[in-house]
């Protein structure tokens, strides 16, 4: 077989991170080599008029400053649906009316729940952050929606709703639920009720309003449509859990991914869906034979910030 050298990066050369980026795929290197495979697949991706892109990641990331990132996203429609957990509504809507702020993953968490301050990560998070501006402020928004008739929604038409009041809101359009109402981007919640947000409509469900129902079922028609549609799809797959697999899950009746990126800090060997390489879905038939595709091992907020950045230095 014939082998490629491995060519150094000349630090003194490089002027842009696409430069960069194209540097790691000819240097090699372990996790480099792995940033370079991305960054051609992702640009071929979104430069593929055909392909349709998913994003998929948990709601950890949201609570963080990496927001700015998955919204600038949806605001260049540089994808067309999103897949998450309900905590990315919590996180998403909270922020748009309170701050979060920086902590340590070293805090005493006995002291913190004295002071009523939720840690995520080296994330604070106090109670009026989160818990009690959410049912200040969500209450209110299902009953307007309630009063306008509108009581079997599906998660995706729900964050819409949602999204369309945050245009009034100083800080609505920094977050992902205004994006998507805007850009009819769907966000597909698949654990809708595993959350802040999907409490709040649990509360309003058995205050009264017996006859308001979020219709999961709704939601896989959607994606049933939209898979069915498409030409090729791809997807950026930030972390694992029900986000990752729900993606995948839904892209193998129509035989697989054509494209995929996954990023994830998950070990393979203890045979998790978070740990799985994506080479793993090939086996099940949610990734073609001939896609493709990549496994990152590392960090999102580190490593993708850098891959789309090189990939929107390529698009303009």
């Amino acid at each position: 077989m014939e082998l490629a050298p491995i060519e150094d990066i000349d630090l003194t050369k490089v002027k842009s991170f696409k430069e960069l980026a194209e540097g790691f795929e000819k240097a090699g290197g372990y996790t480099a080599k792995h940033f370079g495979i991305a960054y051609r697949i992702l640009k071929e991706m979104i430069q593929d008029k055909d392909c349709f892109v998913f994003l998929s990641f948990p709601a950890n990331l949201v609570a963080t400053g990496f927001r700015g990132i998955l919204k600038m996203l949806l605001e260049k429609n540089l994808v067309n649906a999103v897949i998450t957990t309900c905590g990315t509504l919590d996180h998403d809507l909270a922020r748009v009316w309170k701050d979060y702020y920086h902590g340590y993953f070293s805090a005493d968490d006995r002291e913190l729940h004295k002071k009523g301050i939720n840690r995520e990560g080296n994330i604070f998070i106090p109670n009026e952050c989160y818990g009690e501006i959410l049912e200040e402020k969500i209450q209110p928004i299902l009953k307007e929606i309630y009063e306008e008739g509108k009581r079997d929604l599906a998660p995706f038409e729900l964050v819409w709703e949602f999204g369309k009041r945050l245009e009034k809101e100083e800080k609505g359009k920094d977050s992902i639920t205004y994006w998507a109402y805007k850009n009819k981007i769907p966000v597909f919640v698949p654990g809708p009720l595993d959350g802040a947000f999907g409490y709040q409509i649990w509360l309003f469900w058995q205050d009264g309003h017996r006859d308001f129902n979020i219709n999961v079922l709704k939601d896989e028609d959607k994606l049933s449509e939209l898979i069915y549609s498409a030409k090729k799809t791809g997807a950026i797959m930030l972390g694992g859990g029900i986000s990752k697999h729900h993606t995948i899950w839904w892209n193998q009746f129509r035989d697989g991914l054509d494209y995929a990126i996954y990023i994830t800090t998950a070990p393979e060997w203890d045979g998790s869906l978070s740990g799985a390489r994506l080479r793993e879905a090939v086996s099940w038939g949610k990734i073609k034979e001939e896609a493709k595709f990549v496994t990152i091992p590392g960090e999102v907020t580190v490593i993708f910030p850098f891959l789309i950045k090189a990939v929107l230095e390529d698009l303009v």
